[in-house]
């Protein structure tokens, strides 16, 4: 489908939905996106359950595709599993880089020290963007108060890389939001919680957040890089967005 079409649906989705809830934009978007694909996206994180809810009530049909990336903590696909058998999701789709790629491109597991950004290529985007093909769209459980590069985020976005429409539904969403509705449903935490763990990626590449520090403050500590590759920030979709 031509770029110039794609970034003009979005624009219209932005414009429609502004207003909507979260369920609302996801139930809708299941139904008009339908014609294109769509997946979820998810890491099974501090905060999935929560969306992970929303498309368990919604159509629990849906494929979830999840990056094991051989890194993880060994706490993250434990609950990964749990979560999946105790919402009813069907199709739950596990992802891992190739055994031989990793051999040919990381043998010692020292890339995440040299080159995190290769390292995150490897073991995630490239992984992603051979599940994706198929899909015209994708969801994703970015919120706007997570971080400085995401305080703009709209419901509905152009990925330019991969000519999809990516949909965040719980943008608009607080941290106090997600938590009182997974209270309110009763949804398993991460273990890893509270053992001061707010955003959870691979284990050797994240690391305990201290009181007032930024919630992703502990993925890629010391480093500039503050994405691993699945959702970089492009400025030709926040002018798409600004146009709407």
């Amino acid at each position: 489908m031509p770029h110039e079409t794609i970034a003009a649906d979005v624009a219209a989705l932005n414009k429609k939905y502004r207003h909507h809830s979260a369920t609302e934009v996801l139930q809708d978007a299941l139904q008009e996106l339908a014609p294109r694909k769509i997946a979820m996206v998810s890491s099974f994180g501090t905060e999935s359950v929560a969306l992970l809810h929303l498309l368990a009530i919604s159509d629990n049909t849906i494929p979830v595709l999840f990056i094991d990336t051989r890194l993880l903590f060994a706490e993250t696909l434990v609950y990964q599993a749990d979560v999946s058998e105790k919402l009813g999701l069907k199709d739950i789709r596990i992802l891992q880089p190739s055994r031989q790629s990793i051999t040919r491109e990381d043998p010692y597991g020292a890339l995440r020290f040299t080159d995190p950004d290769r390292c995150c290529d490897l073991r995630k985007t490239r992984v992603l963007q051979e599940a994706l093909d198929g899909f015209g769209a994708w969801i994703t459980g970015r919120k706007r108060f997570q971080s400085g590069t995401r305080k703009e985020l709209d419901f509905f976005e152009y990925d330019t890389d991969q000519n999809k429409i990516k949909v965040n539904p719980l943008a608009h969403w607080t941290a106090q939001d997600i938590s009182t509705y997974m209270e309110e449903n009763r949804l398993p935490r991460h273990p890893l919680i509270d053992q001061g763990y707010p955003s959870i990626g691979c284990a050797p590449c994240t690391s305990k957040v201290q009181q007032g520090e930024d919630q992703r403050a502990g993925r890629w500590r010391n480093h500039p890089k503050t994405e691993c590759g699945l959702h970089i920030e492009n400025p030709v979709q926040s002018q798409v967005g600004e146009k709407a």
